[in-house]
Protein backbone atom coordinates (compact mmCIF):
# COMPACT_ATOMS: atom_id res chain seq x y z
CA UNK A 1 0.00 0.00 0.00
CA UNK A 2 1.38 3.40 -0.99
CA UNK A 3 2.04 6.02 1.67
CA UNK A 4 -0.82 8.28 0.63
CA UNK A 5 -3.22 5.34 0.48
CA UNK A 6 -2.17 4.41 4.02
CA UNK A 7 -2.83 7.93 5.30
CA UNK A 8 -6.18 8.06 3.49
CA UNK A 9 -7.16 4.75 5.08
CA UNK A 10 -6.13 5.92 8.54
CA UNK A 11 -8.14 9.13 8.23
CA UNK A 12 -11.15 7.20 6.92
CA UNK A 13 -11.11 4.86 9.93
CA UNK A 14 -9.86 7.11 12.74
CA UNK A 15 -10.35 10.75 11.69
CA UNK A 16 -8.76 13.25 14.05
CA UNK A 17 -7.20 10.44 16.11
CA UNK A 18 -4.64 10.12 13.31
CA UNK A 19 -3.31 13.52 14.37
CA UNK A 20 -3.57 12.90 18.12
CA UNK A 21 -1.74 9.56 17.88
CA UNK A 22 0.30 9.79 14.66
CA UNK A 23 2.07 13.06 15.41
CA UNK A 24 3.31 11.91 18.85
CA UNK A 25 4.66 8.77 17.15
CA UNK A 26 6.44 10.99 14.64
CA UNK A 27 8.05 12.97 17.50
CA UNK A 28 9.14 9.77 19.24
CA UNK A 29 10.95 8.85 16.00
CA UNK A 30 8.34 6.39 14.73
CA UNK A 31 7.14 8.42 11.75
CA UNK A 32 4.16 6.19 10.85
CA UNK A 33 2.58 8.08 9.17
CA UNK A 34 5.16 10.84 8.46
CA UNK A 35 4.26 14.11 10.16
CA UNK A 36 4.83 16.51 7.26
CA UNK A 37 2.77 14.46 4.83
CA UNK A 38 0.01 13.90 7.37
CA UNK A 39 -0.31 17.59 8.14
CA UNK A 40 -0.38 18.65 4.50
CA UNK A 41 -2.98 16.02 3.67
CA UNK A 42 -4.97 17.24 6.67
CA UNK A 43 -5.04 20.68 5.10
CA UNK A 44 -6.23 19.19 1.81
CA UNK A 45 -9.04 17.28 3.57
CA UNK A 46 -10.02 20.54 5.26
CA UNK A 47 -10.06 22.24 1.85
CA UNK A 48 -12.38 19.49 0.61
CA UNK A 49 -14.66 19.97 3.62
CA UNK A 50 -14.07 16.42 4.89
CA UNK A 51 -12.40 17.76 8.04
CA UNK A 52 -13.14 20.93 9.98
CA UNK A 53 -10.13 23.23 9.68
CA UNK A 54 -10.30 24.57 13.29
CA UNK A 55 -10.75 21.04 14.70
CA UNK A 56 -7.93 19.72 12.51
CA UNK A 57 -5.57 22.49 13.62
CA UNK A 58 -6.46 21.90 17.27
CA UNK A 59 -5.95 18.12 17.01
CA UNK A 60 -2.69 18.55 15.10
CA UNK A 61 -1.27 21.02 17.60
CA UNK A 62 -2.33 18.78 20.50
CA UNK A 63 -0.64 15.77 18.87
CA UNK A 64 2.57 17.68 18.16
CA UNK A 65 2.66 19.12 21.69
CA UNK A 66 2.06 15.69 23.23
CA UNK A 67 4.93 14.24 21.21
CA UNK A 68 7.36 16.97 22.22
CA UNK A 69 6.34 16.71 25.87
CA UNK A 70 6.76 12.92 25.98
CA UNK A 71 10.22 13.04 24.41
CA UNK A 72 11.31 15.86 26.74
CA UNK A 73 10.38 13.92 29.87
CA UNK A 74 11.92 10.70 28.56
CA UNK A 75 15.16 12.60 28.04
CA UNK A 76 14.85 14.37 31.40
CA UNK A 77 14.08 11.28 33.48
CA UNK A 78 16.07 8.58 31.67
CA UNK A 79 18.65 10.30 29.47
CA UNK A 80 21.09 11.61 32.06
CA UNK A 81 21.11 8.48 34.27
CA UNK A 82 21.86 6.36 31.20
CA UNK A 83 24.64 8.71 30.11
CA UNK A 84 26.15 8.78 33.60
CA UNK A 85 26.15 5.00 33.68
CA UNK A 86 27.06 4.12 30.12
CA UNK A 87 28.41 7.41 28.74
CA UNK A 88 32.03 6.32 28.86
CA UNK A 89 31.23 3.45 26.50
CA UNK A 90 29.56 5.90 24.11
CA UNK A 91 32.37 8.49 24.41
CA UNK A 92 29.96 10.91 26.11
CA UNK A 93 32.07 12.54 28.80
CA UNK A 94 30.54 14.98 31.33
CA UNK A 95 32.51 17.88 29.87
CA UNK A 96 30.92 17.23 26.48
CA UNK A 97 27.48 17.65 28.01
CA UNK A 98 28.61 20.85 29.71
CA UNK A 99 29.74 22.26 26.37
CA UNK A 100 26.51 21.09 24.78
CA UNK A 101 24.49 22.89 27.44
CA UNK A 102 26.47 26.08 26.83
CA UNK A 103 25.71 25.76 23.13
CA UNK A 104 22.02 25.32 23.93
CA UNK A 105 22.03 28.34 26.25
CA UNK A 106 23.31 30.39 23.33
CA UNK A 107 21.30 29.03 20.41
CA UNK A 108 18.83 26.50 21.79
CA UNK A 109 15.66 28.57 22.04
CA UNK A 110 15.91 29.60 18.39
CA UNK A 111 16.60 25.99 17.44
CA UNK A 112 13.54 24.86 19.38
CA UNK A 113 11.38 27.39 17.60
CA UNK A 114 12.24 26.01 14.15
CA UNK A 115 13.27 22.43 14.98
CA UNK A 116 10.04 20.90 13.67
CA UNK A 117 10.91 22.08 10.16
CA UNK A 118 14.33 20.39 10.12
CA UNK A 119 14.29 16.70 9.08
CA UNK A 120 15.65 14.50 11.87
CA UNK A 121 15.94 17.34 14.38
CA UNK A 122 12.20 17.26 15.12
CA UNK A 123 12.52 13.69 16.38
CA UNK A 124 15.59 14.46 18.50
CA UNK A 125 15.16 17.92 20.00
CA UNK A 126 12.80 16.89 22.81
CA UNK A 127 15.13 14.16 24.08
CA UNK A 128 18.08 16.52 23.80
CA UNK A 129 16.38 19.32 25.75
CA UNK A 130 15.45 16.88 28.50
CA UNK A 131 18.91 15.35 28.72
CA UNK A 132 20.65 18.73 29.14
CA UNK A 133 18.00 19.74 31.71
CA UNK A 134 16.46 22.69 29.89
CA UNK A 135 13.83 24.15 32.28
CA UNK A 136 10.43 22.86 31.23
CA UNK A 137 8.99 26.38 31.14
CA UNK A 138 11.54 27.46 28.51
CA UNK A 139 11.13 24.23 26.58
CA UNK A 140 7.33 24.57 26.56
CA UNK A 141 7.38 28.24 25.54
CA UNK A 142 9.58 27.79 22.48
CA UNK A 143 8.82 24.15 21.70
CA UNK A 144 5.05 24.57 21.63
CA UNK A 145 5.35 27.81 19.67
CA UNK A 146 7.51 25.96 17.14
CA UNK A 147 4.98 23.13 16.97
CA UNK A 148 2.21 25.65 16.26
CA UNK A 149 4.25 27.20 13.43
CA UNK A 150 4.93 23.75 11.96
CA UNK A 151 1.28 22.75 12.08
CA UNK A 152 0.09 26.03 10.59
CA UNK A 153 2.67 25.90 7.79
CA UNK A 154 2.00 22.37 6.55
CA UNK A 155 -1.75 22.33 7.11
CA UNK A 156 -1.84 25.75 5.46
CA UNK A 157 -0.07 24.43 2.36
CA UNK A 158 -2.61 21.64 1.97
CA UNK A 159 -5.54 23.96 2.55
CA UNK A 160 -4.38 26.87 0.38
CA UNK A 161 -3.17 24.83 -2.59
CA UNK A 162 -6.09 22.41 -2.58
CA UNK A 163 -5.90 19.97 -5.48
CA UNK A 164 -2.29 21.01 -6.12
CA UNK A 165 -1.23 20.19 -2.56
CA UNK A 166 1.15 17.38 -3.56
CA UNK A 167 3.08 19.64 -5.92
CA UNK A 168 3.33 22.39 -3.29
CA UNK A 169 4.29 19.84 -0.63
CA UNK A 170 7.16 18.46 -2.71
CA UNK A 171 8.44 21.99 -3.34
CA UNK A 172 8.27 22.83 0.38
CA UNK A 173 10.01 19.61 1.44
CA UNK A 174 12.76 20.15 -1.15
CA UNK A 175 13.26 23.75 -0.02
CA UNK A 176 13.50 22.71 3.62
CA UNK A 177 16.00 20.00 2.74
CA UNK A 178 18.28 22.48 0.96
CA UNK A 179 17.84 24.98 3.79
CA UNK A 180 18.79 22.34 6.36
CA UNK A 181 21.89 21.37 4.39
CA UNK A 182 22.87 25.02 4.14
CA UNK A 183 22.44 25.60 7.87
CA UNK A 184 24.40 22.44 8.67
CA UNK A 185 27.24 23.50 6.36
CA UNK A 186 27.31 26.96 7.94
CA UNK A 187 27.48 25.46 11.44
CA UNK A 188 30.32 23.15 10.44
CA UNK A 189 32.20 26.10 8.93
CA UNK A 190 31.67 28.27 12.03
CA UNK A 191 32.76 25.51 14.41
CA UNK A 192 35.79 24.75 12.24
CA UNK A 193 36.84 28.42 12.22
CA UNK A 194 36.41 28.65 15.99
CA UNK A 195 38.48 25.49 16.50
CA UNK A 196 41.26 26.80 14.26
CA UNK A 197 41.12 30.15 16.02
CA UNK A 198 41.59 28.49 19.42
CA UNK A 199 44.52 26.45 18.12
CA UNK A 200 46.12 29.57 16.64
CA UNK A 201 45.71 31.51 19.91
CA UNK A 202 47.18 28.58 21.83
CA UNK A 203 50.24 28.53 19.57
CA UNK A 204 50.70 32.28 19.84
CA UNK A 205 50.42 32.12 23.64
CA UNK A 206 53.00 29.33 23.66
CA UNK A 207 55.41 31.29 21.47
CA UNK A 208 54.91 34.37 23.64
CA UNK A 209 55.63 32.35 26.75
CA UNK A 210 58.82 30.92 25.24
CA UNK A 211 59.93 34.41 24.15
CA UNK A 212 59.29 35.84 27.62
CA UNK A 213 61.15 32.93 29.16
Amino acid sequence: MKLLELIESLFAHYGYLVLLIGLPLDAIALPIPPGNTTLTYTGYLSFKGILSLPSALAAAFAGAAIGMTVTYWIGYKLGMPLIERYGKWLLLKPEYLTKTRRFYDKYGNRLLLFSCFIPGVRQFIGYFAGIVRVPYRDFALYGYAGSALWVLAFVGVGYLFGEQWQLAFRWLEQSLKYLSLGVAAALVLILSLKWRGRRLRARLDKLKGEADG
